[in-house]
């Protein structure tokens, strides 16, 4: 009886080893706490994952941060990964179809703006889905500055981004003597990034924070606050605001449905591979570029379309670290500037000028011929270089020491006028008009009325006081003329143009 009992229990052992080992490690139960259940009889005892052809693609962090499922097939190029990423509320609106004709209508345009962009489109859309952002942002820059890192607007606006002098500041872009950081790629792209991040955090709409990133935050915000004392809403469509801010949306979502549908238009986009154009290269010594582009093997106009922040001849180590090349090139650069041995590295130095000069005397000083001087540094004509400006000058052979970092991120160049104006004042003879002195003093009968407070056809009368503004060379304020009597010293200069009207630009631009 004990040999069938220990049997017994045997077989029951078994028998449960058998029911198990179908169960993967890890699998979970059922709640009443039975196995899952199994296939019919006719499937294979082991289970065989389904495995699509060719390795798994990743997440984006666009995808993972709005919980939808990633696509198993990798983007054909970086026109169908931006087309994956797009966020944003469609605008649905006239001013939208207006623009979406307009740009259909001009396909050399499109054509020149887009094959622009290919250099820098890849980079864009890896920094918006690394933040998880639309990727209807990498367009922007072909409404700011169809993809031109060398734009300017009339309001001194800079860069592919377009930002306003005093808002790079804020986002920490450099703007010195040497470079401008609101035209390099990486360095505006995160500032722009970073500035639309935070615009979307103070509004919560993205139609809003792009009329911010137009318009200026503050401008928006008031108009906000004036429709809601008004019972109005405040979406981007209902606020009251410029011209070009109204516009400003459209021509992007123009831009968006284009590439979304470019057959649609009867458009045709440039091929632009899902990969990277160009790479970083480290710095370690001032180098010319030049010698960057020779060594590298590329054009000057196509290195510095890569690094448009570039001011000057020679790239300083202590200021600009890192250099873009196209990625094949880089290696090509890598490598033959291990095998350079030959002369220095850069023939640029800095000179930082002692005292306020003439350009002439500034070019004796440093070996240059006066308009080399001022070519290297764009110095305008009838200006003096003032104390402290750091100037671009030729490197001596002996010269070892790079431009120290101070230097290089915080050099300027400062002008004074060579001729500036002083108030004065004449004593008017005999029969003597606005006109008449004027004429004396090859000046505008017109500035003279106004600064007589008289009208522009007015006598003197003999023995009158009248005020002038005449220029004095400040390398020789003793030799004024002796006929006139100076009544000011400190340089009161003469009533100014008049000025624009509207106050100060936004943070951003316009």
């Amino acid at each position: 009886m004990k040999i069938l009992h220990i049997l017994g229990l045997a077989s029951v052992v078994w028998l449960t080893g058998c029911a198990t080992q179908g169960t993967p490690p890890g699998s979970a139960a059922n709640k009443d706490g039975s196995s899952p259940a199994t296939t019919d009889s006719s499937s294979s005892s082991s289970h065989t994952p389904l495995i699509p052809s060719g390795p798994l693609q990743p997440i984006s962090a666009v995808q993972a941060s709005n919980g939808e499922v990633a696509s198993l097939y990798a983007p054909s190029d970086l026109w169908d990964r931006i087309r994956r990423g797009f966020a944003m509320p469609d605008l649905d609106q006239d001013l939208v179809r207006d623009r979406e004709q307009w740009y259909a209508t001009r396909p050399d345009y499109m054509q020149r703006m887009t094959e622009r962009s290919s250099k820098y489109l890849f980079h864009i859309v890896e920094e918006l889905e690394l933040r998880g952002m639309p990727t209807e942002l990498a367009l922007l820059p072909y409404i700011e500055s169809a993809f031109n890192p060398q734009a300017v607007s009339s309001a001194k606006a800079a860069g592919m981004w377009q930002f306003m002098p005093a808002t790079g500041s804020d986002y920490q872009l450099k703007q010195n003597a040497f470079r401008d950081d609101r035209r390099d790629v990486l360095a505006s792209t995160r500032a722009a990034l970073d500035y639309l991040q935070r615009l979307y955090g103070m509004f919560g709409d993205w139609h809003l924070a792009l009329a911010a990133y137009n318009w200026g935050e503050g401008s928006v915000s008031r108009a906000i606050a004036r429709n809601q004392k008004l019972g109005l809403g405040t979406s981007y469509t209902e606020l009251t605001m410029p011209a070009e801010t109204r516009m400003y949306v459209p021509k992007l979502q123009a831009v968006k449905n284009i590439v979304a549908n470019p057959q649609a238009f009867r458009t045709e986009l440039p091929l632009i591979e899902n990969h990277p154009y160009f790479q970083t290269v480290d710095i370690t010594h001032d180098i010319d570029v030049s010698l960057v582009a020779s060594l590298a093997g590329v054009r000057e106009e196509d290195f510095r379309a890569l690094n448009p922040s570039l001011h000057r001849p020679v790239i300083l180590a202590a200021g600009m670290p890192q250099i873009l090349l196209p990625w094949d090139n880089a290696k090509v650069f890598l490598k033959n500037l291990e095998a350079h041995r030959e002369g220095q590295y850069a023939s640029w130095t800095v000179w930082s000028v002692p005292t306020t000069m003439t350009v002439a005397t500034a070019a004796q000083r440093v070996g240059m011929s006066e308009n080399d001087l001022r070519n290297v540094n764009r110095i305008p004509p009838r200006m003096m270089i003032k104390a402290g400006s750091a100037l671009m000058v030729p490197r001596a052979t002996t010269t070892r020491q790079d431009v120290s970092s101070q230097v290089a991120d915080n050099g300027q160049v400062a002008f004074t006028p060579e001729i500036v104006t002083r108030r004065t004042t004449v004593r008017a003879g005999k029969r003597d008009s606005v006109a008449s002195i004027a004429n004396r003093y090859k000046v505008s009968a017109a500035n003279v009325a106004e600064w007589n407070d008289v009208k522009a056809n007015a006598a003197f009368k003999a023995g009158q006081q009248v005020v002038m503004y005449l220029p004095v060379k400040l390398a020789a304020t003793s030799s004024a003329r002796p006929a006139i009597k100076q009544t000011s010293t400190r340089g009161a200069k003469a009533p100014a143009a008049p000025t624009r009207k509207g106050g100060t630009p936004s943070r951003k631009k316009r």
